[in-house]
């Protein structure tokens, strides 16, 4: 541009010296330096039209036909080689999905500046070609002497993100600080973003509070990165921290909040933030709506979110998926089957997320129509390509046994995954075809589709019998670890766990190596068993192969020490995991609770909450167990409350944990009343929970009245005749005892045998009761008889009044 403007003043001054030496100032010279300059004009006039052309929306309708016709004009104009109409044309078509072009027009530019560089990365990035825009930044480095700016830093840093390198982001990070942009809120932004999504949520943070200026694009990033840490109180903390900096909170943030309270659970939050939506007037927004339905859906209160739907004016298929999901989630698979019918009578046409949701009701309602119904609809769609569809389809015709067409949909996938593989397993199990599910597995080991623990189940569920999976095990020339696996978890799934034990070391001679499923395996023999030397061996083992940090390992040997006893150990492996999930927590305060120390569970629960972490329905069981322990009624029924605000509705085992509670405390009446009031019908073991309390208590009267309703629940559960026998018992009602076990006898009711074991030198010894399989049985009851007779010599010896007794035993 300097060069022209140079050129511009030469040729004037030319024509001024010229026109001083001559009379005759229309001569050929003046003329043309007027035309040069309108041709000048012209040409800058015609450059920018170009440019707001291809920055202006589509005239046509057709962006990409649009781009290529001023793409014509730009070369027929001369401008082929200018960059700066270059670099919007690149932009532009990214834009319209046509990358070839953008990048045969950069490898065909003369010259490049940065943002050339930059529009190419971004265009990449924006259309998912991830690892083409991390070589276009490498190519950028390597042959571009210019220095890199905002732009392309973000552009290459949303790169990194979408790939989930965090090497990448890291090399990135360190790159931002040294060319000083860090202070950037553009930049920053997608730094904030790279750590959040990579599930660095307090690198986030700190890359968050070094902002200098923060938009609302940087308060929503950091907002939905806690959201999906699962920490949504700090969200919210940082919503109300964002209006305190007087950043209007817009539809996004709006979004992100409501997305972190249906994580949480936080209800009560949730309404404030719908208040909220209503007083600034935003409910109108089609995002902000649709996050309100997904969060009351989410929260349980499904009419809630139905009516927010009914209400919107205007709705999308994102409002549709998420009301038809939410019908899915909460078992409301009719309505949602309707729903979807009514979707597609007003002229919607579905996407995968809702055909996958709607394929889930049908499987759960075992409707085969509609569910053939939506197969066809996918396929006029062309969405049967879709792995989420295809899995939902295979499960679908699983469950309605329909067990060719779940095959045909398997067979048609190119390349499938597990998820597929464990639907037509899970199917061909239940219907007991056990060749058919070896099969598939065998298939699976072949193509290096790795088995997760829902394989394991669904291939054993396939065998009749433990017996038949040895057999087909035995028959296998060669074993993977994976096959090993799958019996081992066999075995303790049916308390064989001696024999699993002896498996192992079959499998230590094998030239097989262990991994993390073969351990959780055998803890959780080791658990069954209560042997804590056990345990600790495998525990051992697991610390060498370095094995312990996978969550699941970490959870079976939290329970193994519960079960051994050995709270100590069990904390001490709590304190040392760095990342503990739901699972791991929930373990932990049921271990405290089982060894009576309520105040640690209660303790432990309250830094749960303190972390952000959202308590789930396994939580409050442990929460009310401590109570329950330890006598602590008050505390009890505020944690009982308090269920509600996260969402959480009580069910069975929370009802049973609150009777349980009012009868240690000897509060039998009211313990009644409590059940009596119930929202659901009283299933059998919240009847027994207050039995037992009446056991203890030696309340004759509700007690009777507590058995007569646990045994029109189930009538075949032994323990309720057994308790009510016991209460009748210690009154000395002899012949209600009698009647007792005659209505036993009459209802073909079999007392489980008791069971007990005992560890002698590595080895499990088991007892039940009655039973002389155990190979020195003969040996064992001649030692007792002894022994009996030992007793007798000394009662008799002590206190001859006693013989009558001893006799009658």
């Amino acid at each position: 541009m300097r060069k022209h403007v140079r050129s511009l003043y030469a040729t004037s001054f030319n024509v001024k010296s010229r026109y001083t030496k001559t009379k005759y100032p229309q001569f050929s010279q003046f003329h043309d330096l007027s035309t040069f300059i309108h041709l000048n004009t012209n040409r800058r006039n015609q450059r920018q039209n170009l440019a707001n052309l291809l920055h202006s929306p589509s005239a046509t309708g057709n962006p990409r036909a649009d781009c290529k016709l001023i793409h014509g004009q730009i070369i027929t104009s001369g401008f082929q080689s200018d960059t700066f109409l270059a670099n919007i044309l690149i932009s532009g078509y990214s834009k319209c999905d046509r990358l070839e072009y953008a990048r045969k027009l950069f490898d065909e530019m003369p010259e490049r500046n940065v943002s050339t560089w930059s529009s190419m990365i971004s265009g990449y990035s924006q259309n998912g070609y991830n690892e083409e825009a991390w070589i276009m930044f490498l190519m950028f480095q390597r042959d571009s002497k210019e220095s890199v700016n905002e732009y392309l830093l973000a552009s290459v840093i949303r790169t990194a993100t979408q790939l989930g390198s965090g090497i990448k982001g890291f090399q990135l990070h360190g790159l931002v600080v040294k060319t000083g942009l860090d202070q950037d809120v553009y930049v920053g932004t997608s730094v904030v973003d790279f750590y959040s999504k990579i599930g660095k949520v307090e690198d986030a943070r700190l890359v968050f509070d070094g902002l200098p200026i923060k938009t609302a694009v940087s308060w929503t990033t950091i907002i939905g990165g806690y959201a999906r840490a699962g920490k949504g109180e700090v969200s919210l903390q940082l919503v109300s921290q964002m209006k305190e900096s007087n950043v209007i909170p817009d539809r996004y943030v709006l979004a992100s909040a409501l997305s972190a309270c249906s994580i949480t659970g936080f209800f009560e939050e949730g309404k404030q933030i719908h208040g909220f939506v209503l007083r600034r007037g935003a409910s109108m927004d089609i995002s902000v709506s649709n996050a309100l339905v997904d969060f009351y859906v989410k929260c349980g209160k499904v009419r809630s979110g139905r009516k927010i739907f009914d209400q919107m004016v205007i709705k999308n298929v994102i409002s549709w998926t998420t009301m038809i999901s939410g019908y899915m989630q909460n078992s409301f698979d009719n309505e949602a089957i309707i729903l979807f019918t009514e979707m597609t009578r007003n002229g919607w046409k579905p996407d995968g997320f809702a055909c996958t949701s709607v394929l889930t009701s049908c499987a759960s309602l075992e409707a085969p129509e509609p569910g053939r119904q939506t197969h066809a609809y996918t396929v006029k769609m062309n969405l049967d390509k879709d792995e989420f569809v295809n899995n939902g389809l295979m499960d679908m015709y699983s469950k309605c046994n329909s067990l060719f067409d779940a095959r045909k949909v398997f067979d048609d996938i190119p390349n499938r995954n597990v998820i597929g593989y464990n639907a037509m397993i899970e199917g061909y199990s239940r219907l007991g075809n056990l060749y058919e599910a070896l099969d598939l597995f065998r298939e699976m080991r072949l193509k290096n589709v790795k088995p997760s623990l829902l394989t394991f189940v669904s291939l054993l569920g396939a065998c009749s019998s433990i017996f038949d999976a040895r057999l087909v095990f035995d028959e296998m020339s060669e074993k993977d670890i994976v096959v090993w696996n799958a019996m081992l978890f066999g075995y303790t799934q049916i308390s064989e766990n001696e024999i699993a034990l002896k498996l192992y070391q079959e499998l230590q001679i094998s030239f097989q190596k262990p991994n993390e499923y073969t351990f959780v395996a055998l803890i959780t023999a080791a658990s069954n068993l209560a042997s804590l030397h056990i345990g600790h061996q495998f525990h051992s083992q697991l610390l060498k192969t370095g094995l312990n940090l996978d969550s699941f390992v970490t959870n079976a040997l939290l329970d193994m020490y519960a079960k051994c006893g050995s709270r100590k150990d069990a904390q001490n492996l709590f304190d040392s995991t760095d990342y503990k999930d739901i699972v791991c927590w929930n373990s932990m305060i049921l271990t405290h609770a089982q060894h009576g120390d309520a105040k640690k569970s209660l303790k432990l629960f309250e830094k749960l909450l303190n972390e952000g972490i959202r308590p789930n329905y396994v939580t409050f069981v442990a929460v009310l167990s401590a109570c329950d322990h330890m006598g602590l009624v008050k505390d009890g029924f505020h944690h009982f409350e308090s269920m509600a605000s996260f969402g959480i509705e009580p069910g069975l085992e929370h009802f049973a944990c609150m009777v349980s509670l009012l009868g240690r405390a000897g509060k039998l009446y009211e313990a009644k009343d409590f059940i009596e009031k119930l929202p659901i019908p009283p299933a059998g073991i919240i009847w027994r929970s207050l039995l037992s309390a009446c056991r203890i208590a030696g309340n004759l009267e509700i007690g009777k009245y507590a058995a007569e309703m646990a045994i029109l629940s189930d009538e075949k559960d032994s323990g309720s005749y057994i308790l009510l026998s016991n209460i009748y018992a210690s009154k000395g009602m002899w012949g209600e005892v009698k009647k007792v076990r005659e209505m036993m006898e009459c209802n073909g009711v079999v007392k489980e045998a008791g069971c007990s074991w005992i560890e002698i030198n590595n080895e499990v010894h088991v007892f039940i009761a009655r039973d002389g399989s155990h190979q020195q049985a003969d040996l064992i009851y001649k030692v007792i008889s002894n022994l009996i007779d030992h007793i007798r010599t000394l009662v008799f010896a002590s206190d001859i009044c006693m013989i009558p007794l001893v006799d009658f035993e």
